[in-house]
């Protein structure tokens, strides 16, 4: 099996002022990025995943630290696989605490409920979109939302 491309940012900023660096850390982990390393990340290589990492790059750059977008290829199968398998767990993590929400929201009173949807439903579309590598959990929250919208709908207007 031949290993797909990815697009990768290596970057370093430095400790003060710390605001730069707490905002970077948020931006890759809407992301999903995959950390290789210290100031090493990784995600599969698209022109969105591309983009996105250059203008982080740009970020770095603007704040007085060094980075660097670098395409590059896994030497074997096996070092893909385990990328891959690690982003999948940290989406996996994401989608059960997805599910244990949509739980809770489903004792609430329906206009809670509705609100939970919404607010769910956002939460779903953002960790889908860093899911690279989709795992059966999913499917799982997929269908809690689905549980979740048909109880919303179903109790009558008190």
């Amino acid at each position: 099996m031949a290993t797909g491309e990815w697009v990768m940012l290596s970057y370093r900023l430095p400790r003060e002022p710390s605001g730069p660096r707490t905002t970077l850390w948020r931006r890759l982990r809407r992301l999903g990025v995959a950390q290789l390393a210290d100031g090493l990340v990784a995600l599969p290589a698209d022109a969105r995943t591309r983009e996105q990492l250059e203008w982080l790059a740009e970020d770095v750059l603007a704040a007085g630290g060094t980075a660097g977008v670098w395409l590059a290829r896994p030497t074997t199968s096996a070092q893909e696989r385990d990328l891959a398998a690690s982003m999948a767990t940290a989406r996996a993590a994401e989608y059960r605490d997805l599910m244990e929400q949509c739980r809770r929201a489903a004792d609430g009173d329906r206009s809670e409920r509705a609100r939970a949807l919404r607010r769910l439903r956002g939460e779903w579309r953002a960790v889908d979109r860093r899911d690279f590598f989709p795992p059966p959990e999913r499917e799982q929250a997929a269908a809690a939302l689905r549980e979740l919208e048909a109880g919303t709908r179903a109790e009558p207007v008190r």
